[in-house]
This record gives C-alpha cells, sequence and structure tokens, in this order.
C-alpha cells in the first residue's frame, strides 16, 4: 500500500489555480463532485488503481492555500520543461532545476495561491 492515497491543494480562486497547473503540467483537470456541497474540486489526471496517488484543486470552508510543511510533488520527464512554464502561468520558482542525487532532479515553486509544491524527474 502506498503511503499517501490522496491529496488536496487547496485554493482561493479555483479558475486561476486551473488554468495555472493546466498550462504548468500540459494536463487537463476534470472536475469530481463533492457529496457535501461544501467543496468544488477539480481532479488531477489519475488511475486510482497504479502506483501513486491521486489528487484535487479544492476550495473549501474548512482549509486555505499557503506554504507550510507539506509538498506536493508532480511526477514528469525533465522537471525543467514544466519549470519553465511556472512564471508565464503566473507563478513563481523558488529553486530552480537541482541534483537530489540517485534519486533525479527536482524543482520547487509556488502556484498562483502560495502553495509551494515540487516537480520531480529522474533526467
Amino acid at each position: 500500500m502506498n503511503a499517501i492515497g490522496w491529496f488536496d491543494i487547496f485554493v482561493e480562486d479555483l479558475d486561476r489555480a486551473v488554468s495555472f497547473y493546466e498550462t504548468v503540467l500540459a494536463r487537463k483537470l476534470e472536475p469530481i463532485g463533492d457529496p457535501t456541497g461544501e467543496t468544488r474540486m477539480m481532479s488531477f489526471p489519475a488511475e486510482m488503481s497504479a502506483y501513486g496517488a491521486g489528487g484535487a484543486l479544492t476550495k473549501s470552508p474548512h482549509a486555505g492555500p499557503g506554504a507550510g510543511g507539506t509538498i506536493v510533488y508532480f511526477n514528469a520527464e525533465d522537471c525543467a520543461i514544466e519549470e519553465a512554464r511556472v512564471a508565464g502561468a503566473g507563478g513563481q520558482v523558488i529553486r530552480p532545476k537541482f541534483s537530489i542525487g540517485e534519486y533525479g532532479w527536482v524543482s520547487l515553486c509556488q502556484d498562483t495561491e502560495g502553495n509551494l509544491f515540487g516537480i520531480s524527474s529522474m533526467t
């Protein structure tokens, strides 16, 4: 069993955040329902039976965005490609692509909502 089963990235402006992540990751997010009707969510593409975790951008009255102690890392072929899209999409590169030794490479960025996130690749 994987340690992470799901993640939420909390946002203030869901449309702005969706545009940012779709631009940077070059992937379409999909709406998912909330049975409580309290949140609006846009899911990252995921095969729930495959290795790794699915997750969503979430607009909720119960939590908000901001840099903190948790960072979600998105997988990429070469994190420099996605990193190059961050500023143009309204975000900020905090630490450009750097080596993490035998584990590959990482870029640390901030999204339009103030959330810190990483992009990870082996090249």
